[in-house]
Formats: C-alpha cells, structure tokens, sequence
C-alpha cells in the first residue's frame, strides 16, 4: 500500500528537469494531501511536471487553464465522484488519459470508469509497482497516439504536396479500373487533348487512342504487370478532342507519346493472393516535328516487324485486283492469327511478346513466293496477298507449308514455345470482288478455323457468313443477357449416403432467354467459349453461386458448392484473383468451393494450365474431374495438379447393372482410394446404380434418382428435408407392395 510520505515535492538541483515543452504533465486528485504527496514523490522524474488538487471542483477549475497529458484520479471526492471529472472530459472534446483509484469493494466504479475510456483502474491498497507500471503504459500510450496524430498530419501535408505535383504535372497521369476505365486523370488530360477530365472519368481508355494504335495500346494502357516487365517508354498515339478548344488546324491532328503504366494490385488481408485491382501510368508528350523541317517521305513499313503496313498492302491488293480482272486470273487472300497470343503477352511481357512477333513474321516470310505481300494485320495478325495464284491447290500448298513451319518450337525468353496458328483464305474472284470483301471473308474463315480447335486453315464459303452472322448475333445475345440478369443458376444435389444428407450442390447455369424460354448450357456454352463471353459468366456463376452459398451454410454449415470451369477460362492470368475475390467478398473459406474441370485440361501440357492450378491451389479451393475415365490422364497429373476429387463419368455410370464386373468403374475407384482421392459419381438414375458404386466405396452421388437440377428455392427446402435413406425406404416399400 503507498504510504504518506513527507518529502521534496520539487525535484534538487542534480536532477534538473528536460524543457518544458517535451515534459510530461501529470496531475493528482485526492482529498488527502499527504497521500497526494506520496504519489507525486513515486512518480517523479526529470522528464514529468506533477500538480495536484483536491476535489471535482477544483481539477475542474484547473483543467479550464490547461491541459494535461495524465489524471490520476480517486473515485470518491468531497464534492462528487472521479466519474464527474471524466463526464467532463467528455463533454469537452478532452484527449487527457484516466487512472481511476478506488478504495469501493462495489465494481460500479470501476464499470463506471473504464466505459468512460480510462486507461486503468486500480484498487486500493495497491502495490508501488501496480502504479508506476499503469502510469508508465498510459504515458506510453499516450505517446504513441501524439505521435500517430503527428505522423498522420504528416501524411496529410505529403498527400497534399504529392496531389498538387500530380495535379499540375506537365506529365498525363492516370489511372484506369480493372475493366480499363478512367477513375482518375490529372488536369493535363485537358490542355493536351482538349478533354474535359471529368467527362472521362468512367469511360474506357480507348475513347482517347488513336484508332491506329489500338492494338498497340491493349497490352500497354491497361497495362497489368510489373517492376521490370511492365510498359517502359513505348510510343502510341493519342486522338484529340474534335470539338475541344485550340488551334483548328492540329484539332485532327494526334499527340505522339511516350508512356510508362503498370499494374496496381490489391491484397484482401495479408494472407489472400494479391489481385489485380487497375492500372497506373504516366505520359509525356513527344514534340510535334517543326514547321521548318524539310518533309518526310511516307514510311510504309510496319515500326515492329518492317514488313509493309496496311495502307502499302491495301494499294498492292488493289492492284492485283484490278490485274486479275484485266487477266482473269485467281489471287488469294490469308488472314493469320497467332493462337493464345494475349496469354503470352502476359505472361512473359510486351518485349518478348514483339520479339515473338518479329520471328513469326521471319517464319511466314519465308513460307511465302518472291511476288507475295506479308504485312501485320493487327496485333497478333497477319494478312498475306498471294497475286496469280493460279489454282485453289497452290494455295492450299501454301497454307499447308505455313502450318508445318509453325510445328517447330520458336524461341521466347530463356526457352521455347510451341506456337499454333489459324489461317483463313480467301479467293477472288469467287469469294468478294473488292478488298474489303476478301479481308472480310478471310477473317470468316480464319474465325471458323478458330472455333473449331484453331491449328489449321480453312477457304471461305458462303455458308460461313450465314454462321458467322449467326455468332455475330448469339455473341451479342449472350452480353446483352449479362447485361440484362438473362442468366440463372439451378443446383444439382450431390448426397452422401453415409452421412444420410446432400453435403454439396453443383451450380449449373441456365439461359432465361425472353423468347426461346429456358436454355440448356449445352445451346450457348460452345460459343460463349468462342466469342470470350465465358469468362464473364464464368465470372457471374462463381459470384451468384457464392452469395448463394453463403446464406445456406448459415443453416447448413458444412455445405459445398462445385462449379464448372471452362478450359478458355484458363486464358486469364487472374483466374485465381476472380476465384479469390467471390469468395472473400461473401466471406467464404476456400475450402467450401470445388472447381470441376475436364480430364482433357490435364493432357495439356503447357505453361497454361499448370500455374492456373496451383494458384488455384495454393488459394485452398478443391479440384474436382468431373468425367474422368474418358481421356488419357497419366496418374502423375493428378498429383502434380493437386486434384481433390475424381467424380466418376456418367457415360461408365449408366453401364452399370444390377450384375456382372464394372472393370473401369472399379479401377477408377481404386486410383482415387490409392492417391488418397476423394470419390464421387454422377448420372446416378437407378438403384442398382447406387447400390454397386456404394459396395466400391463411393459414397458422393449426383443424378435423377435423387434430384434433378432445380432453383435455389427448392434447393432450400431439400436442403431440410431430403435424406437418401427415406427415399431408400420408400423405394423398398414400393417395390414390395
């Protein structure tokens, strides 16, 4: 217990205290002065100013001339409690800290006291310790938030000074959103384009390139890598404002730049994988050529690949139409695109790609006649003129020799890569009799090429356009059903038999269409693949059916989802970041989603897949082969892609019989008890089905015997009520009446 105790108050001469403006200022309330003394001589040291008082009234008095950084307070006072001092302190905005000291057995006064925020609260007797050890972590405390307030003041004045540099930057600087719109642009965006900015906020990066660079600008303004790999000085092109202010004659005219961008990535906590949250970049103009210079002759030579660009070839293709006319003769038009090109891009960077890009153009070069046009089309795209051709066979000679040259590995980065290709030819002058119409119906043919596996060429004929125009329309169909919430999910149950209860349901997509009524995926998936509109379903699935679940497993705690995966969604590098942000953003763990893909995903030996699945992986979510047994799948993928589950095809389900031997069910069944795989089987339509995949230890199943794909309404209510062993019971009872 402290102990009255007469002494200095002051402290002597050999302990001078530190300037008054770094001191600490503590002040002491109790009704007794001796023991208001003892506390003061405990406390003291060269860097603490100690004052004291008596009663509310008077600490009052004193709080209304200064401040102090510490009170030591005692609960009962002559004229009222501690607890005025600090419903005081309260009401006053007052930052001081509290320690409450009590001689009160009743815990009111501490309650009281520490829901008023006091730092500690300490009851009488206490030992020396107790109370030098609470003021010194209130003294500390106080420092800490002192010096938070200062570092945050600080912060302020930095981000100050740093939006003003930006602000009036002679640079463009901006930053675009994941979907590549503007969410800021600095005030040069103004005087350099003539763009209001905040008519740009919103809107994609595209509005402000110009129509040339395009292709160009896709991996480079929205640019999402990094560090060393990210866009460093590359030149584009940049459109004006038509209608903004400034001088006429230039308001047609581009502004040549040179921009730096990388990606901005965002973590949910600091375990979740990083996402890719927009981009960040900075533009300098170029300085326009002077009106003194002498004129430039017209470079018609494509910057990256010298091959001749697109006005050069245009007016070579022109002539040789105008020529075959004249000789009635046969030309051929090529339209070539690098498959998966975009993925490569990203993942090794623009440099390698445009030298993946300069080797091709070598390749095709030297695939083609002396009299022959090469030029790069678009980014990723060539298109070829083949003038007197002479027949269809030289030209499909000539496709051919192309596609064996690209059977050999090219180089890229430290290594190599095998590259495939899409060709589409088109003729004249039965195919179109204007450049525009053999450019055209090439692009067809190469498209058709591409829907159907790429790596080969095709002619054009008349009924692709009627099935291009076809995918034209469902492509368009399909976003406008995105746009428009067409899209549902229904949910197929999946039971285990010995736990007697659905443990999972798998969400399977459906088209509400608003004339055609409900579409099956298996009408619309094959060309969502096709257009790219797959990952935006993709996309909304993992979405809608992790909402989904998150408001079943507050009844249903243990419940999975499984959803399917698309091989082309294996196309985006953020597959995982998407993954992640569905789950985070319903506040899922990982371990309640399984993704399904094909066995055919793991025959693919690429750098596509396999860093897709270990993100995957590494993110904790299960992998699941949903028809597995129907392709040729070493053993060794399955533990190298980190596959969870194995679900046993329906196509080996339904030969299954009430007897005789299921040698591939039965194989299956041991591959996945042998790698320690979960099992599971789909397509389960009758008993003796169920019955026999039971006797080989595959407890999951999913099929018309226990429900078919139904809206999450009825999923709810089976969720309740549905357990496989009365369904059992009433089928025996069935059967013996």
């Amino acid at each position: 217990m402290v102990i009255p105790w007469e002494g200095p108050f002051f402290p002597t001469e050999t302990n001078r205290r530190a300037p008054a403006e770094s001191l600490v200022r503590i002040l002491v309330v109790d009704d007794e002065p001796s023991l208001r003394r003892s506390i003061a001589a405990v406390l003291q040291a060269s860097d603490r100013l100690i004052d004291d008082c008596g009663s509310v009234a008077e600490t009052l008095a004193r709080l209304n001339t200064r401040s102090f950084d510490l009170l030591i307070v005692d609960y009962r006072l002559p004229d009222a409690t501690g607890l005025a001092v600090m419903d005081w302190l309260i009401s006053n905005d007052r930052r001081e800290s509290i320690i409450m000291i009590s001689g009160e057995e009743s815990v009111d006064a501490a309650i009281g006291a520490l829901r008023r925020g006091a730092d500690d609260f300490l009851l009488k007797p206490y030992k020396l310790d107790q109370l030098r050890r609470a003021v010194g972590n209130a003294i500390l405390k106080r420092q800490l938030e002192r010096n938070s307030r200062v570092n945050q003041q600080r912060l302020q004045s930095s981000e100050q000074m740093h939006r003003y540099l930006v602000e009036h930057s002679l640079d463009l600087i901006y930053t675009l959103d994941a979907e590549g719109r503007f969410n800021y642009l600095n005030l040069r965006i103004e005087s350099l384009l003539g763009h209001p900015r905040n008519a740009l906020i919103g809107r994609h990066y595209t509005e402000i390139i110009h129509p040339e660079d395009l292709e160009r600008a896709r991996y480079a303004f929205n640019e999402r890598r990094t560090g060393n790999r990210a866009t460093c000085n590359i030149e584009l092109r940049l459109a004006r404002n038509p209608y903004g202010s400034g001088d006429d004659d230039q308001r047609n005219d581009p502004v040549a730049i040179a921009l730096n961008a990388m990606g901005i990535y965002n973590r949910s906590d600091s375990r979740a994988p990083a996402h890719y949250a927009g981009t960040y970049g900075a533009a300098r103009s170029l300085p326009a050529p002077r009106s003194n210079d002498p004129p430039q002759h017209p470079n018609h030579r494509d910057p990256l690949t010298q091959l001749p660009n697109h006005d050069l070839f245009r007016d070579r293709l022109d002539l040789a139409i105008t020529q075959a006319k004249r000789r009635k003769g046969l030309i051929g038009v090529m339209l070539i695109d690098m498959d998966h090109f975009k993925q490569i891009n990203e993942a090794h960077g623009q440099a390698e790609g445009d030298t993946l890009l300069r080797a091709a153009a070598l390749r095709l070069r030297q695939c083609l006649r002396r009299g022959d046009t090469l030029t790069r089309y678009r980014s990723d795209e060539f298109i070829v003129l083949l003038p007197d051709i002479g027949t269809h066979q030289n030209a499909r000679a000539i496709a051919e020799k192309i596609l064996l040259a690209f059977r050999q590995p090219m180089p890229l980065g430290d290594g190599e890569a095998a590259i495939t290709i899409s060709i589409g030819v088109a003729l004249h002058p039965e195919d179109g009799a204007s450049a525009e119409d053999l450019i055209q119906h090439a692009s067809v043919a190469m498209h058709q090429v591409k829907g159907h596996g790429r790596n080969a060429f095709s002619f054009f004929s008349p009924d692709m356009h009627a099935s291009y125009r076809t995918r034209v329309s469902l492509e368009k169909d399909l976003r406008r059903a995105i746009a428009q919430h067409e899209f549902e999910l229904h949910y197929q149950p999946l039971v285990s038999l010995s736990r007697d209860r659905i443990t999972a349901v798998e969400a399977l997509v459906r088209w509400r269409h608003p004339t055609h009524g409900l579409v099956a995926p298996s009408r619309f998936i094959h060309f969502a693949e096709e257009t790219g509109v797959i990952h935006e379903i993709s996309r909304w699935v993992l979405e809608t059916g992790c909402a989904q679940l998150a408001v079943w497993l507050r009844q249903f705690p243990d419940l999975r989802l499984t959803t399917n995966l698309s091989s082309r969604d294996f196309d985006e590098s953020d597959l995982a970041d998407t993954v992640s942000r569905a789950l985070s953003s319903n506040g899922l763990a990982a371990a309640s989603l399984e993704l399904e893909i094909t066995e055919n995903l793991l025959l693919e030996n690429s750098g596509r897949i396999a860093p897709r699945l270990h993100d995957l992986r590494e993110l904790g979510v299960g992998v699941a082969i949903h028809d597995f047994g129907t392709g040729c799948s070493s053993l060794a993928s399955l533990q190298r892609c980190g596959v969870t589950r194995l679900k046993i095809d329906r196509s080996f389900v339904k030969d299954i019989n009430g007897s005789g031997s299921h040698p591939i069910v039965n194989a299956i069944a041991g591959i996945a008890h042998g790698f320690d795989i979960r099992l599971a089987a789909e397509g389960i339509e009758r008993d003796e089905q169920m019955n026999a995949l039971e006797h080989l230890g595959c407890d999951e199943m999913q099929g018309f015997l226990f429900s078919r794909p139904v809206d999450a309404d009825t999923t709810t209510r089976l969720l309740r009520e549905f357990r496989p062993s009365a369904r059992l019971r009433s089928g025996a009872a069935a059967s013996a009446a």
